[in-house]
């Protein structure tokens, strides 16, 4: 007799060893982040930070943060260093305003200040390595958990989140506060924005297709087609579902722009694609379990963010502002406080809020867990029922007393 094992017997345990391995580094890194509980305040913080870089993208994965970093770095040095001062000098100041560890530690605190850093530093004519822009980055970035606490005790009421809304208030504010003449921190000249393009200028298609990856990176204020594909990547190794839905936006938010007959320039440098990219995401699995219902809402979200972004841009630009994250922000929160009385369109409690993936288990385990708590409740009203029955049977005299 053959007793020599299965090829099948052989490959399940190899395999499950794979798939376990691949999940120490997918997802949110759970396991790495009770490891990093028992480290050194240094390693923790270097953990915080780089999740706090993906957090931007609604990654909390400092694997995913470190490959967004090299992205950043690829694109431009300075800017990279910008954003990473702003988001190590917002998580800091999160620790000594004594804000909630829990947040800190996934880095809800400091993706505002990667994006003020960066954009600060974008926004700056100045150029590179001008280093008295640390200055009011480092001020801002200190700002970024007070406004953030500020505005979550009032957005909590309604169980929402507060998105970027601290990072558009405050480098908002910066720029209003300097302008293009300032001696020592002159910024971009920003002019009324109601240009269209030109009759006899034609698409280029391959430009088209390079505008999803660069819509995803101007997320960062980046227009390298090579930083977006790092950051696509980054979003793989966390969530496939996110990195869909990122791509969706963006190619969403190209085409919005090519109906609105917005400039081509704008659209090839992904300036169309990135607040699209962010509504798709929060919409397309974040906030909400993803079925096929919600994924069409995430891109219906993405098209009424594209044409806010058109009416956004172009009331800011009167007032020389850039539009930041403004049309993502609104145009998410106007999607979240929606009602509906379909099943599948649900919207996760802030709490349970996590990557897709896991949005999706916990949506089962909580279906599971009402369907066994109904089962046990019906079964126990039978035994009751049951009880009564015998203790007062039909028929027993009992009605002649």
């Amino acid at each position: 007799m053959d007793t020599s094992p299965q090829p099948s017997q052989e490959g399940a345990p190899t395999c499950s060893f794979l798939l376990r391995a691949v999940g120490l580094f997918t997802g949110d890194m759970h396991l790495c982040g009770e490891w990093v509980k028992r480290q050194a305040v240094v390693i923790q913080l270097l953990d915080w930070i780089f999740r706090g870089v993906a957090q931007v993208m609604f990654v909390n994965n400092p694997l995913s943060g470190i490959l967004i970093t090299a992205g950043l770095f690829l694109q431009n040095p300075w800017w990279a260093l910008n954003g990473l001062l702003g988001t190590f000098v917002s998580t800091v100041s999160a620790i000594l305003l004594g804000q909630n560890r829990e947040a800190i530690s996934v880095g809800l605190y400091g993706y505002n200040g990667t994006l003020i850093g960066m954009l600060m530093a974008v926004f700056s004519t100045k150029g590179s390595w001008y280093w008295w822009l640390l200055l009011p980055n480092m001020f801002m970035s200190m700002m970024s958990p007070i406004v953030s606490s500020a505005l979550s005790s009032v957005a909590s009421k309604w169980d929402l989140p507060i998105f970027t809304l601290p990072f558009n208030i405050l480098v908002c504010l910066h720029v209003a506060a300097t302008g293009a003449n300032h001696p020592y921190f002159p910024q971009v000249d920003i002019q009324p924005n109601d240009h269209l393009h030109t009759a006899n200028e034609s698409l280029k298609i391959s430009q088209l297709f390079l505008s999803v990856p660069v819509g995803v990176g101007q997320v960062y204020g980046c227009d390298s087609p090579w930083t977006g594909g790092l950051i696509l990547l980054a979003l793989l190794l966390s969530s496939p579902t996110i990195c869909f839905h990122a791509m969706w936006g963006s190619a969403a938010g190209m085409l919005s722009g090519i109906a609105l007959a917005a400039p081509h320039k704008d659209i090839y440098s992904g300036l169309w694609g990135y607040n699209s990219t962010l509504s798709c995401i929060a919409i397309g699995g974040v906030f909400y379990v993803i079925t096929w219902q919600t994924h069409l809402l995430a891109l219906l979200c993405a098209l009424f963010c594209a044409y806010m972004t058109a009416a956004i841009s172009k009331l800011m630009s009167v007032l020389a502002l850039p539009a930041c994250t403004w049309p993502f922000c609104l145009s998410t929160l106007i999607f979240l406080l929606i009602s509906s009385e379909i099943p599948a369109i649900c919207r996760l409690p802030l709490s349970a809020v996590s990557y897709p993936e896991e949005n999706r288990r916990y949506q089962r385990q909580l279906k599971a867990s009402e369907e066994a708590q109904l089962s046990q409740q019906s079964s126990g009203q039978e035994e009751a029922e049951e009880e009564q029955r015998t203790e007062c049977p039909v028929g027993s005299g009992r009605e002649l007393l």
